[in-house]
């Protein structure tokens, strides 16, 4: 038997972090979620050695005192040779901030949906491994 998946959320907004925990008890109610409301936040339980790295990692991009591209950055480098994907949900759509998460590490870069049901179908399609074929790279070349 395999071991269930592990998330972690950094999102400020407690608002997306109950609807994201929504979504994913809606896909899997097995998978261990771990939630987070600062990048600061998730980085000390990182360093105090309270999580051990996690398959996925949806970070907000869009976050007071720490930013996610600062937190991507710091994540990189304590996870540097963990198999995490880090993903990149934000409300923003500019290319630029897709371009600057996939240069910082991030495995994609998602806006976050409107509704309920899309958020489940985009966490589904992430976590079945199927985002690589649903959402294209910035540049237009998968990598």
């Amino acid at each position: 038997m395999t071991k269930p998946q592990q998330i972690m959320i950094i999102d400020d907004d407690a608002d997306d972090r109950t609807f994201f925990q929504e979504a994913i008890n809606n896909i899997s109610p097995v998978i261990e979620t771990h939630v987070c409301n600062s990048g600061i936040q998730a980085l000390a339980l990182f360093q105090e050695n309270k999580i051990s790295a996690p398959d996925y990692i949806f970070l907000d991009f869009n976050m007071p005192l720490m930013n996610g591209r600062e937190c991507l950055v710091e994540l990189k480098k304590i996870l540097q040779h963990q198999l995490t994907n880090i993903i990149v949900l934000s409300t923003s759509d500019m290319k630029e901030d897709m371009e600057d998460a996939m240069r910082l590490g991030a495995k994609l870069f998602l806006t976050k949906p409107n509704t309920f049901q899309e958020l489940c179908a985009m966490l589904k399609g992430v976590l079945e491994g199927r985002w690589h074929k649903l959402f294209s790279h910035p540049s237009g070349t998968d990598k």
